[in-house]
């Protein structure tokens, strides 16, 4: 049975691990399976990558370059563009990203060009599972049929399952290895097996009775926060306009031991989950004539607290006789989250093409982040590129205004505060010290 054929080659340490794309899901991924002494081939449409990879230098913060050169030195990792190398893997985990398209339907570009390459060079006694975020039914309704068109018969040539992924970029306390494992396959064998496999570099798999069940559950993930930060948002705005101090009331309500969970305003939501994930869940939802009310509700509060924050920024100019127009605004972090380099989805970059487009001229510090680029993913859109500042003394003292839209730690907030002149702190950065030590007028969420 193919079934045992693969736990075989698993248990043995013979299975060939293939992982598509080499993001911050692959990598980290490809590289625990290398530490433990299995033959990887890594995936990747970019050359660049590639070649710096093959000479060991790691672009994903969680993950050192000493690893990457660990996997190569003992020829257990490779990556490559060549993707006919598939037909040596055992195993192949697609790791690509799913973004949203415009309509804010999904865009599954990704995932079916994954799915033709593996097409293409699929063979008998291949595991294929697939870890992208993606809407329930993914998993049996694309890649099940892209595989059986290659002539090939689940659980008689091939497995079939979905593993959602939970990587956290930068949270040095859960990586992938102590990360549960949420395994689902198409089949009874699929799921099995998959287990097996991910046991091998994770300390806890949860299997599930399906696929489907493993894609809703990352949703559900993700929705949860989605919705809950979006009440967190909500609640900052009422206790603004009640002049009650938001973060006090959370951290008072986050004494209850029971029956309360606490989240946290910001000036939006980033990253590559939470803003995206439930419309994946409402896309799926209204084929089915369903109207998830909570989900459009909670993104239209988060998108819309940009435009909040830039609202904040014009008050508080405005109490110092300055308009927006004209004004010189300093970001401080424009990552979607402190201390990590990711850009994707952040919100500090609606601030500031919001800003730049009531003529605010901004300038940004982000030493995680050399360069802000800006295309038609954006509100506004088309603004020229800007390049990380030296927070010197001369540079917080010459703006008009300066927003915390990321707290990262290696900022000197007390000095922030003795050389500002207005400050707009959406994070809670500028511990109450610092508030009542400072001369510049504060603005918090």
């Amino acid at each position: 049975m193919i079934k045992d054929e693969i736990k075989n080659l698993i248990a043995e340490k013979r299975a060939v691990i293939g992982v598509i794309g080499l993001g911050y899901v692959g990598l980290p991924l490809i590289v625990e399976f290398a530490l433990k002494n299995y033959p990887t081939i890594g995936f990747e449409v970019d050359e660049k990558k590639v070649n710096e990879l093959n000479k060991g230098n790691s672009h994903i913060v969680d993950v050192p370059s000493e690893n990457v050169r660990k996997s190569l030195d003992s020829e257990r990792f490779k990556a490559t563009t060549d993707f006919s190398e598939l037909n040596k893997c055992d195993v192949i985990i697609i790791c690509v990203p799913t973004p949203l398209r415009k309509t804010k339907d999904p865009d599954m570009s990704f995932i079916l060009a994954a799915g033709e390459q593996i097409k293409k060079y699929a063979r008998r006694g291949q595991l294929v599972i697939l870890e992208s975020t993606t809407y329930p039914g993914t998993t049996d309704e694309i890649l099940q049929p892209m595989l059986e068109e290659a002539g090939l018969k689940l659980d008689e040539d091939f497995l079939l399952a979905f593993s959602p992924e939970r990587v956290d970029p930068g949270n040095p306390q859960f990586q992938t290895h102590n990360i549960t494992k949420v395994v689902g396959g198409v089949g009874v064998d699929s799921t099995e097996v998959a287990a097996l496999l991910y046991s091998q570099i994770v300390e806890n798999v949860h299997a599930v009775s399906s696929a489907r069940v493993a894609e809703a559950c990352k949703l559900w993930e993700n929705t949860f926060r989605a919705i809950n930060i979006g009440m967190a948002n909500e609640m900052a705005k009422v206790c603004n306009a009640l002049g009650i101090d938001t973060w006090e009331v959370v951290r008072a309500a986050a004494t209850k031991p029971f029956g309360f969970m606490p989240f946290y305003p910001g000036p939006g939501i980033g990253g590559h989950c939470i803003p995206l994930d439930p419309h994946y869940l409402s896309w799926k939802a209204r084929q089915h004539g369903f109207d998830s009310q909570f989900i459009t509700l909670a993104e239209q509060i988060n998108s819309g607290m940009p435009k909040y924050v830039v609202s904040l920024v014009r008050d508080a100019l405005n109490e110092n006789e300055k308009s927006v127009k004209g004004a010189k605004i300093l970001i401080l972090g424009v990552a979607y989250k402190k201390d990590i380099d990711d850009m994707r989805e952040s919100p500090a970059l609606s601030v500031i093409d919001l800003l730049r487009s009531r003529g605010a001229e901004v300038v940004y510090h982000d030493a995680f982040v050399p360069e802000v680029t800006f295309d038609h993913a954006y509100t506004i859109g088309d603004g020229e590129p800007l390049y990380n500042q030296d927070l010197t003394d001369d540079l917080i003292k010459s703006a008009d205004c300066v927003v915390i839209c990321t707290e990262h730690s290696d900022v000197d907030y007390r000095r922030v505060c003795e050389l500002s002149k207005v400050i707009v702190d959406t994070r809670n950065a500028l511990k109450e010290e610092m508030r009542n030590g400072s001369r510049a007028k504060i603005v918090r969420l």
